[in-house]
């Protein structure tokens, strides 16, 4: 059956300050080029059919640098958002010798409001650590200043995992999605069924990998973080 992986980005320049980062663009930071080599041999184990990301750079610097450390093939970004639907026909014909990447906005990291750019302990000294927690963790509340909530980034998430990448798992291709952390929180509580209330605890660590395997029923097979029923 068809085989998803989850990847967080390495961790990035702003990452290693302990910055919120949202929609600011930052490349890796050396601290996060560390693990390329070992999470390229855990994902290649198997054909990769395509990936997924989002524009954000250090989404797109995580996919090339993994595609490069596994020895795959050539990424070519193909953009998912907005038009005509691109398809890998419209580039190319024949045999393909090239990875398409197919890039949406769809799986940003969440927008942080006004607390972009600042330090992440020092914003929990501003407005003590419970508040911030609930802004970065739970799904309803937003950070002030236009942030969104969990919430806000599954509304944009979810329509376009069941449109383009649950499609794709049921015809057996294997996926790859490089995301932010709340993009793949939003995914994880949808494939994971986790309620509003649970998924405040579920945290994935800079360059964590996720692979989910799926029955005929389009189900997963296994899971990292719902409880039990």
């Amino acid at each position: 059956m068809a085989k998803l992986f989850l990847l967080r980005h390495f961790k990035s320049e702003w990452n290693l300050e302990n910055r919120f980062s949202g929609w600011t663009d930052m490349p890796i930071s050396q601290d996060g080029k560390k693990d390329v080599s070992k999470k390229a041999r855990e994902i290649f184990q198997v054909r990769i059919d395509e990936v997924f990301t989002s524009p954000l750079f250090r989404n797109i610097d995580t996919v090339a640098r993994i595609l490069e450390a596994g020895n795959q093939k050539y990424p070519i970004f193909i953009s998912r958002d907005g038009g005509k639907t691109q398809k890998w026909g419209d580039y190319f014909e024949g045999p393909r010798n090239f990875m398409p990447v197919y890039v949406t906005k769809n799986l940003n990291e969440r927008h942080y409001g006004k607390l972009e750019g600042l330090n992440k302990k020092k914003t929990i000294v501003k407005y003590g650590e419970e508040k911030v927690h609930l802004w970065r963790r739970s799904y309803n509340i937003s950070p002030p200043g236009g942030g969104e909530s969990l919430k806000d980034v599954y509304k944009r998430v979810i329509p376009f995992y069941k449109k383009y990448i649950e499609k794709d798992l049921k015809k057996g291709r294997n996926v790859l999605v490089v995301a932010s952390h709340n993009s793949l929180r939003a995914l994880i509580k949808h494939i994971e069924k986790i309620s509003n209330k649970d998924i405040i605890n579920v945290e994935v660590d800079y360059g964590a990998l996720l692979k989910y395997e799926f029955n005929k029923s389009g189900l997963p097979k296994n899971k990292f973080f719902a409880k039990p029923r």
